[in-house]
């Protein structure tokens, strides 16, 4: 159970700097912090407890996996502040999630949301099914929405204090928009954030089947024309409600018989290995080219 003021004791501090210090390589900076350990952690304890503590600047760089991302890196001492804010936000809000959120959460993970996609197939075989992921979600969270959201539950006045510090250290592309792909916190504030879409999706339009990893989600329904509704609904209520953009790319229904024969890795010549890794990770964006998709997607979703 969470509490509903957040530890800023001494001792916590120090759980939270062994928390963070597993599994770490010692970089330098990591050597520089480690050999003034108990100055610093004292020196964090007092400015937080007075509430003079300010978040630094971050240290970014670029990574290209399938994607081109910026990554944005804290100092030693501002990740301690996010594990500590990640441990008391944890309890508060993962009891709020629907069971399919699939990303950052204890229990879950990436081959579960795979598992759990390969059921909801041999459940509904005759289904179609719409794959989504939103555009640059994080560098198009808006701060005051997700501000607004953690405050409903969250009643230390501290703690909002600390939140209101993280979420003001960083924007992308404008003030008040955008969390670091990098920082702890960014990994709870995102199911926060799209937790408001999960509940959407689940309780009031209520497909089939529904599951979210990370940015990227799939509805499953047995009507076409049901589903390009939803399509439209969930479309609104991103723009709406949480500012949000879906990808025009990946953005695109099928049947559930096609994804199968794709997870059997026996799709026409027309697909190649990275479409079929993509639709077996059932999140990961695909490589094949648009022509190539809708030349096998129109063969696929024809009645």
């Amino acid at each position: 159970m969470g509490s509903e003021l957040m530890d800023l004791g001494l001792g916590n501090i120090w759980n939270a700097w062994f928390e963070f210090r597993k599994g770490k390589r010692m970089s330098e900076e990591m050597h520089e912090f480690q050999y003034y350990l108990e100055v610093r952690l004292f020196a964090l304890y007092q400015d937080l407890n007075n509430g003079i503590y300010r978040h630094g600047p971050y240290r970014s760089f670029v990574v290209c996996d399938n994607k081109r991302r910026k990554i944005s890196v804290s100092s030693i001492r501002d990740r301690v502040v996010h594990r500590l804010l990640y441990d008391y936000l944890v309890p508060i809000w993962d009891k709020t999630f629907i069971y399919d959120a699939w990303s950052c959460r204890r229990g879950k993970g990436l081959l579960g949301a795979i598992e759990r996609t390969q059921q909801f197939l041999k459940a509904y075989p005759q289904a179609y099914v719409w794959r989504a992921d939103v555009q640059k979600f994080f560098d198009n969270v808006d701060q005051r929405v997700l501000f607004c959201l953690l405050k409903r539950r969250v009643k230390d006045v501290k703690a909002m204090l600390l939140i209101c510090e993280m979420l003001k250290s960083y924007q992308s592309f404008g003030k008040g928009i955008g969390m670091p792909i990098g920082n702890l916190t960014s990994q709870i504030f995102s199911n926060i954030y799209l937790n408001e879409l999960d509940r959407f999706v689940k309780h009031t339009l209520q497909p089939k089947a529904y599951l979210r990893y990370g940015d990227d989600f799939l509805l499953f329904e047995s009507d076409l024309k049901k589903l390009e509704d939803m399509q439209k609904a969930v479309t609104d209520f991103l723009s709406d409600e949480l500012k949000l953009t879906l990808h025009a790319k990946n953005n695109v229904i099928v049947k559930a018989r096609a994804i199968r024969q794709v997870t059997m890795e026996s799709l026409p010549s027309t697909a190649d290995q990275s479409f079929k890794n993509g639709w077996i990770g059932g999140f990961m964006s695909w490589s094949v080219s648009k022509g190539k998709f809708r030349s096998w997607h129109s063969k696929n979703t024809s009645a």
